[in-house]
């Protein structure tokens, strides 16, 4: 792809999107045959918009779509095959068959179907192009729908304070989907982008000549510049949103389509129109044999990492230090930060002199400027900027400063990072690692208090871990930022941060590690033990308390199992202790329903029927968790409820 901002003349344009229009029409009509599933949302009407930005842009430069990205598709890789073959389902296809319309990587592009979503990535692709000193921009196309995604805001504002070489496209169609724009747009389209101090341009399809020109000078502009810009094209939708009925005034849309240039062209100049039509023609029922002949999409492997039902040895011990674990936790990160440049630290009040919420990062901005930066209050954008970073060869953290707030953030964790691996065809690696504090115990009251890692379990292509005060919270960051693969939540609780790792073992327990790569800690009394306790995270110091407390006063030996990797979740250390003991209790500090304690359960029963006699699960009260500190904690279980439930599964009583 030429580096120079190519302006392309008319006939290349009429070219492309012709292109672009017999692939689509192919599309609908392979619908209609039952060739292929799925939606099909097509471009028709707004081509020239992608025929005339490709042109524009460099061989390193970025383009991230929304779901109706065939045509910047075809316009920045010229794949009909690929697309084509993508949308009929095989394994030729440009993701191999897994994304289908919407959802569609190669090379410079990537597209996804959630409004909006893709914008915090494509901010932090453009960061990591300006941390990396290269002069490559990324290119955002939206429509005018995602005006109403706070998440598009989120990023303006942080593109215009960091001065990310960052070009939105908007397309401007004047429907989300079927509602009128009149209908949900308050204000000025422009003055929305014009408040972040963002450079302002406008075109439209219908004056080709004039948006060709337009679309070379504002990449140009982002280039030098290395900001933002905002870049609107007025353009109108031909077809359906998707392959179904039109509901829109149809003596609008016929309006429209004599307008429309390429109809125009077709119409009064058939004669310069029928070798483009005939080329366009060939290459779809060329793309379009192929994929009949190629093999349907491939089956996956299921992403469960292998450890997850491997057997695991033990060795005595655990970790000890005098240090508390923020200090270690901070030490951790300064480690990485020298060892790895591509570590990169962002989050809410992160740099000094505050240094986080519970003092993680205090120093390291001043030792590593540049690195470790704070953002806006923009939970979803800052996520998603961090998978934009690691999708392009950074390993970003990503601090939430409370638990609580990973509600903000899921979207961007669940339905984008998590999802780039396998929705484009498995190309690359997003090492996007989020840690966060859950727990609470601390009085912080009902929206800062939570435990909401469940929400976070069984998200395929991602890893969950839980530190506990068993573990070198530093070796565990030293490992991830080296092995990391794949999105990662890190549970820190609160209550760990000033904890010391110098407790003895409780008397008459053995305290063990697994060789895991994220190890399991069993405590194993020195007699056989009626039950087993299953634990995680912050509640292992309740746990150990009531280990103590039952063996003491009521006679009864528990072995204690608490993992630190939650998720993919390796049943066996647990499994080998209840095959010795036949009761399984697990505990956790957050709700109980369709939590990890009940999957606990049910991969034990699963993997051996007959061996689990009797289970058993204690969580937080069922409503929110008050302030109030003799109300916190009664609704948090702590070791008087783990005894009390224990003595119940034992004896009955």
């Amino acid at each position: 792809m030429p580096r120079e901002n190519k302006v392309p003349d008319r006939g290349e344009l009429f070219r492309q999107g012709l292109l672009m229009r017999a692939v689509e029409r192919k599309l609908l009509e392979l619908f209609e045959k039952g060739k292929l599933s799925g939606t099909v949302h097509t471009c028709i009407g707004q081509e020239l918009c992608a025929a005339a930005l490709a042109p524009a842009l460099g061989e390193g430069d970025v383009v991230v779509a929304p779901h109706r990205c065939h045509g910047h598709y075809l316009a920045r890789t010229g794949d009909v095959e690929g697309l084509v073959a993508e949308l009929m389902g095989r394994r030729t296809g440009a993701s191999g068959g897994r994304g289908g319309s919407q959802h569609i990587g190669a090379p410079g592009f990537y597209s996804s179907g959630v409004q909006g979503g893709m914008l915090p990535a494509a901010a932090g692709m453009a960061l990591a192009r300006k941390l990396s000193g290269k002069d490559d921009i990324v290119a955002a196309v939206i429509g005018d729908g995602t005006l109403g995604e706070g998440v598009l805001y989120e990023t303006l504002n942080i593109a215009a304070k960091w001065e990310l070489p960052l070009l939105v496209v908007l397309e401007n169609n004047l429907y989300a989907q079927s509602t009128p724009q009149a209908q949900t747009l308050s204000g000025d389209i422009l003055s929305r982008a014009g408040a972040f101090g963002i450079a302002l341009f406008r075109a439209d399809t219908w004056d080709h000549a004039a948006l060709a020109q337009r679309c070379a000078e504002v990449t140009r502009k982002v280039r030098e510049s290395g900001k933002p810009l905002f870049f609107v094209v007025d353009t109108y939708r031909l077809m359906a949103h998707s392959k179904g009925d039109d509901d829109r005034d149809q003596a609008e849309i016929k309006g429209y389509w004599e307008k429309d240039p390429l109809e125009r062209f077709m119409r009064d100049e058939p004669h310069a129109a029928a070798p483009l039509l005939a080329e366009a023609a060939a290459r779809v029922e060329a793309a379009v044999a192929k994929a009949q002949t190629a093999g349907g999409a491939e089956p996956h492997e299921d992403d469960e990492d292998p450890e997850g039902t491997a057997p695991c040895s033990w060795k005595p011990g655990g970790f000890s230090s005098g240090e508390r674990c923020a200090a270690l936790l901070n030490e951790a990160l300064r480690r990485n930060l020298k060892r790895d440049e591509r570590v990169l630290l962002i989050g809410e009040d992160i740099e000094s002199p505050y240094g986080g919420a519970f003092k993680v990062t205090k120093g390291l901005s001043a030792e590593f400027p540049g690195r470790v930066r704070n953002t806006p209050i923009s939970e979803a954008a800052i996520t998603g900027l961090g998978a934009g970073l690691a999708a392009e060869g950074f390993l970003p953290v990503v601090e939430i400063m409370f638990g609580d707030f990973m509600a903000l953030a899921a979207d961007q964790f669940i339905n984008q990072a998590a999802k780039f691996r396998f929705m484009y065809g498995c190309q690359g690696r997003v090492p996007l690692v989020v840690r966060t504090p859950m727990g609470g115990r601390r009085g912080y009251g009902p929206t800062h208090s939570q435990s909401l890692e469940k929400h976070f379990l069984g998200v395929p292509g991602t890893l969950v871990l839980a530190l506990n005060g068993r573990t070198d919270p530093g070796a565990v960051y030293d490992t991830l930022l080296a092995a990391i693969d794949r999105p990662t939540v890190v549970v820190e609780n609160k209550l760990l941060y000033g904890a010391r790792f110098d407790q003895p073992a409780p008397k008459g327990f053995t305290l063990e590690t697994s060789d895991e790569l994220y190890p399991t800690v069993r405590l194993r009394p020195q007699g056989d033990a009626d039950l087993t306790l299953f634990c995680y995270g912050g509640m292992l110091p309740e746990a150990e308390a009531a280990l103590e407390a039952l063996f003491e006063e009521h006679e009864l030996l528990c072995e204690l199992v608490c993992p630190m990797r939650l998720y993919p979740f390796n049943v066996s250390p647990v499994l080998d202790s209840v095959r010795r003991t036949g009761r399984l209790f697990v505990v956790e500090e957050g709700q109980a329903f369709a939590a990890l304690g009940s999957e606990v359960i049910a991969r034990v029963a699963e993997s051996a029927p007959g061996v689990l006699k009797a289970a058993a699960r204690l969580a937080a009260a069922r409503h929110p968790i008050p302030a109030a500190p003799e109300l916190e904690a009664e609704v948090l279980p702590g070791a008087k409820h783990i005894v009390r439930r224990a003595k119940e599964l034992v004896h009955g009583q």
